[in-house]
């Protein structure tokens, strides 16, 4: 080891922490680029309307992006755990890190984190991502890592989730996954139905559509819920434990989903109870006026009498009910 300074020569050098995802960042990009379109069109909305029209689409592109977005993040379950333990394989020597464990829809990403960084004469700072979605083998990125030498304390984690685990979770959370993705994906077509039902001005059906998307949203976090609450895995490190607990895109998507169904029973109740009220926030009170407003200019229809009246028609119009022109 003399030549390679202490380290070892056939073992890779350290993952990034986190990879950029760019389908994360195409997602966002688009609807923050509608967001700034509608901000700049607002000062043309006329009135108080402004308000509501302005805040109706802004809480119709959060809904949407979180439902597209949390399905592509990696952070669904996660735990953190700080412990000594083994570095490498075939030697003793013992190393203080933070090891995180990342659960997804897609996979699992277990994060590696010295305290501090550098120990060992090595840089320890890794993150890996070992996916179980559709078209992806999980067995043969386990397999990889174990050919690159992964350090000990994360192919002991990807190990729990693998097939040949007693652990048996691998088989539930990629089930879960996918239909958690499967519902989230109808719950998207639905935002989408009662969006373009709003903008068609057929409130209550868009309620509706809106208690469809929360009623979607709502079941796809308790199937995940009942699947985490039914495995029992423990990850061991010397005295610590790994414990994983609710992870920002679950506490996302369950603050989407409880306001898709707010706004729905809303919508509904508004309907059913102050119609007036429900037009007026969704900028339908105007029609009545703008039709008042258009017909004040007319002049006056003419009325006919027996005798005429006095009044000029155009030559061969006879009056209604004489039969005769005045």
């Amino acid at each position: 080891m003399t030549l390679w300074n202490g380290s070892y020569p056939f073992y890779p050098g350290a993952n990034a922490c986190f990879p950029f995802d760019t389908t994360q960042a195409v997602i966002v990009t688009v609807f923050l680029c509608i967001l700034v379109t509608f901000i700049i069109i607002l000062p043309g909305i006329p009135g108080r309307g402004r308000l509501f029209w302005f805040l109706r689409w802004v809480l119709g592109l959060f809904m949407g992006a979180v439902i597209l977005t949390v399905q592509f993040t990696r952070d669904w379950e996660t735990g953190w755990v700080q412990a000594n333990t083994s570095y490498k394989s075939f030697s003793p020597v013992q190393v203080n890190v933070d090891v995180g464990l990342h659960i997804g829809l897609a996979g699992v990403n277990v994060t590696l984190r010295g305290n501090p960084v550098t120990q060992i004469n090595e840089t320890i700072n890794y993150n890996e991502h070992f996916p179980w979605s559709f078209g992806a083998d999980y067995e043969h990125s386990y397999s990889q890592g174990l050919q690159k030498g992964l350090p000990s304390p994360i192919l002991y984690v990807a190990e729990k989730f693998s097939r040949q685990s007693p652990c048996a979770v691998h088989r539930q959370y990629r089930i879960a996954g996918h239909y958690l993705s499967l519902a989230l994906g109808l719950a998207f077509c639905t935002w989408l139905l009662s969006i373009l039902l709003f903008s068609m001005s057929i409130l209550l059906y868009g309620g509706h559509m809106l208690l469809l998307t929360a009623t979607l949203i709502l079941f796809s976090l308790l199937f995940f819920c009942t699947v985490r609450n039914t495995l029992e895995c423990p990850i061991q490190f010397g005295p610590a434990s790994l414990e994983t607990a609710y992870g920002e895109s679950f506490w996302l998507t369950l603050v989407t989903g409880l306001l898709c169904l707010l706004l729905g029973l809303a919508i509904i109740i508004l309907n059913c109870l102050q119609p007036e009220r429900l037009k007026l926030i969704f900028s339908l009170d105007n029609s009545s006026k703008e039709e008042v407003w258009d017909k004040s200019w007319l002049p006056a229809e003419p009325s006919c009498s027996a005798q005429g009246g006095g009044l000029m028609v155009p030559l061969g119009e006879l009056c209604p009910g004489t039969g005769t022109q005045p």
